[in-house]
């Protein structure tokens, strides 16, 4: 997963005695409680820019559609009148079968049409004197019947006769004459002339002609894992890029994704096939590419590293960091909020010290546990705009729990650790969407964007 567009955070790694100055130190470790004075920061700044979530994956380029041309009979190649590339119209002869063989046949096979007609000729006149003989009563029915058999006899040999002449000729003009069935292009050509190729009703046949119906429209088979194939939708976007033509990007979309799994070393993943437009004819057949599936993008968005989102301060207790976190969140609620929110803490400091939870209960709940006083309060969730949803956690409709708040931490003019608490969105790994809290109502970025905030915090030995 890349980040994409403009987004270029600002990095600086700072001696925090010199941020502050000479001046400033012995306030700055009141401050800090006297903790990690020989700590390093290094910095980021909140900035606006794009930023995709992807499903990444592998894929071949191939025609949408292909057709391979086997013979109809067997025979040697006596011309070829197509070659790679070239474009060819339905009915159009690629090949030509040799057919002298055949039309001795057919001379042979006329012979036994002429004889069969004759029999059967001669079989019906006798067969109209029996009837005759029989309306007079000078036969008997039996030798009528015979009569009759016979006729049908000689009948069936000559449809017989003339089936096989028809099937000699059908092979002479149709079949020696091999054509392409569909408008496109030639992609293989396996036979030359002088090659002997063999009946597709053989299993020893092979095809002789690969045909692409259009080069214009391609398609990609890429192949999905099963963790990440729930996120593969119809029409969805998609960006890929090949080795053979770096520096281009090009586009597609979702066509279909197969319900057939295939496991390799217990590795299970899907199909999914991906259209692509190929107007420029830049695509061939049986490029590889590197595909990303765009699951969620967002081109006006607050980001910040990930790694800022996951800093504590080192210099505070867990009670203050919890303290300050605490009165961070409370930016974002209305009064009635703010007092239940309130009132939960101070359920929460009475419990503790009665000792109803156990000293480690703390130390393993961490954040979660600094923020319990704010749980189900809906009003927490930012206000409008597509990014303020997804971070709610209520892009595309999904309805999923709006994720926890999370603090950034900055020190203000005095010198003192602070934070501000934030909503998540698309994080792409090494960057995340955020969005402040803010007291229900307003909009905005209440201030973030070029803010700068701790990214991480390196101890001096």
């Amino acid at each position: 997963m890349n980040l994409r567009g403009t987004y270029r955070p600002l990095l600086a790694v700072l001696a925090f005695s010199a941020l502050l100055g000479p001046g400033l130190l012995a306030g700055c470790g009141g401050a800090l409680r006297g903790g990690n004075r020989g700590g390093v920061y290094e910095f980021t700044v909140v900035s606006r820019g794009i930023i995709e979530k992807t499903v990444s994956s592998t894929g071949t380029i191939n025609p949408v559609a292909t057709v391979k041309v086997l013979p109809r009979m067997s025979g040697k190649v006596e011309r070829i009148y197509v070659d790679y590339n070239d474009r060819i119209t339905p009915g159009e002869v690629l090949a030509e079968l040799n057919t002298d063989m055949l039309k001795l046949q057919r001379e042979q096979q006329l012979a036994q049409v002429i004889k069969a007609r004759a029999n059967y000729e001669l079989q019906r006149l006798n067969h109209e004197n029996q009837e005759r003989l029989a309306e007079k009563n000078l036969i008997s029915e039996y030798e009528l019947k015979n009569s009759k058999t016979t006729l049908d006899i000689q009948g069936a040999e000559l449809s017989a006769a003339e089936a096989s002449l028809k099937a000699i000729e059908t092979e002479i003009n149709q079949y020696a004459f091999i054509t392409s069935p569909i408008n496109g292009i030639v992609l293989e050509r396996n036979i030359n002339e002088g090659d002997t190729v063999v009946d597709s009703s053989s299993s020893n046949s092979s095809s002789i002609f690969t045909l692409a119906e259009n080069l214009e429209e391609m398609q990609i088979e890429s192949w999905v894992g099963e963790l990440d194939i729930s996120l593969i939708k119809e029409k969805q976007l998609v960006r890929f890029t090949l080795e053979s033509l770096p520096g281009s990007v090009y586009t597609g979309v979702v066509a279909s994704k197969r319900l057939m799994p295939s496991v390799q070393d217990n590795v299970v993943s899907y199909n999914v096939i991906i259209n692509v437009n190929n107007k420029d004819g830049s695509l061939l057949p049986g490029m590889t590419c590197s595909v990303e599936f765009i699951e969620e993008r967002n081109e006006n968005a607050l980001l910040v590293p990930s790694a800022a989102l996951r800093y504590s301060p080192l210099g505070l207790s867990e009670g203050e960091i919890s303290e300050k976190v605490f009165n961070a969140g409370l930016a974002g609620l209305d009064a009635g909020e703010r007092e239940a929110a309130l009132g939960r803490r101070r359920e929460q400091q009475t419990a503790q010290a009665q000792g109803a939870e156990s000293r480690n209960t703390a130390a393993q709940t961490g954040l979660a546990g600094m923020l319990n006083p704010f749980q189900g309060m809906n009003r927490m969730r930012p206000p409008g705009g597509q990014g303020a949803a997804r971070a709610a956690g209520q892009s595309r409709g999904t309805g999923r729990e709006a994720p926890p708040p999370r603090p950034l931490w900055f020190i203000d003019g005095e010198g003192a650790f602070q934070c501000v608490m934030v909503r998540t969105g698309i994080s792409d790994g090494a960057n995340t969407e955020i969005v402040p809290l803010l007291p229900p109502g307003e909009s905005g970025d209440g201030g973030l964007e070029g803010k700068t905030v701790i990214l991480r915090e390196r101890v001096q030995p």
